[in-house]
């Protein structure tokens, strides 16, 4: 029953900023952070996403499958009917359909996002397309508000580098886990590619595993189906 209250007050605050006249907050301007071994924790770099009319032509670009391979996620998610998903930095909901299908019957998924208006965008989208099992969240940047104990996978594609304070994030994440809960971050190799931001925005997977490993989590898996992109799979360190 609390986890049913909960989702209640999201879809309440969903359609809270639905609202006409409700407005958001000055997005930051954009700003790029070191992000050396051993260094700075925070966002590489960062700037608003709050135009998600502008966002979607590039986030829903067709020819992104091609290389994004959104049901090869899902399978690598080891998504089952049922399940609850957490996709942090939803966006405009690229993933929402496939995490969607995934998860049916029985499961749900959280389309998390800190933006107002991609928050709006992902609920017009989950009703336009009549996905009754999609909750778009609003989140904080230093907070995804993820219920206690009952996610079983969290999405992370693309979004990883743009977290600040990210030690201290994951390691309050670590309760929001089922059992068997796992994390999957996917972003973009630290390379010159023909898709993503540039390299000095990115992050080594290296460097990702090591400060996951900080948070109180282990690598468990790393696959390498995307051309683009490293994907890792974590799960809480046992402690």
């Amino acid at each position: 029953m609390r986890f049913h209250r909960w989702v209640l007050a999201t879809v309440a605050l969903v359609r809270l900023f639905m609202l006409p006249g409700v407005a958001a907050q000055a997005p930051p301007q954009t700003q790029t952070r070191p992000h050396e071994p051993g260094g700075s924790h925070d966002a590489t770099v960062q700037h608003p996403f709050d135009d998600a009319d502008r966002w979607a032509k590039v986030f829903d670009d067709p020819g992104r499958d091609t290389w994004q391979k959104p049901s090869e996620v899902a399978k690598a998610l080891g998504l089952k009917p049922g399940m609850v998903v957490a996709d942090l930095g939803a966006g405009t909901g690229y993933f929402a359909r496939t995490l969607s299908e995934a998860v049916r019957p029985g499961g749900m998924v959280l389309a998390l996002d800190v933006e107002p208006s991609m928050v709006r965008y992902l609920a017009a989208r989950a009703r336009k397309e009549g996905l009754e099992n999609l909750v778009p969240v609003l989140a904080l940047p230093d907070d995804p508000f993820l219920p206690k104990g009952r996610i079983d996978r969290v999405l992370i594609v693309d979004t990883y580098h743009h977290l600040s304070s990210r030690l201290d994030y994951f390691r309050r994440m670590r309760g929001s886990m089922a059992p068997g809960g796992k994390v999957a971050v996917a972003d973009f190799q630290k390379r010159p590619l023909p898709v993503g931001p540039p390299p000095e925005h990115k992050l080594e997977p290296q460097f990702v595993i090591q400060e996951m490993n900080e948070a109180g989590w282990r690598l468990v898996e790393e696959k390498d189906f995307l051309p683009y992109q490293y994907f890792l799979i974590f799960e809480p360190a046992q402690r």
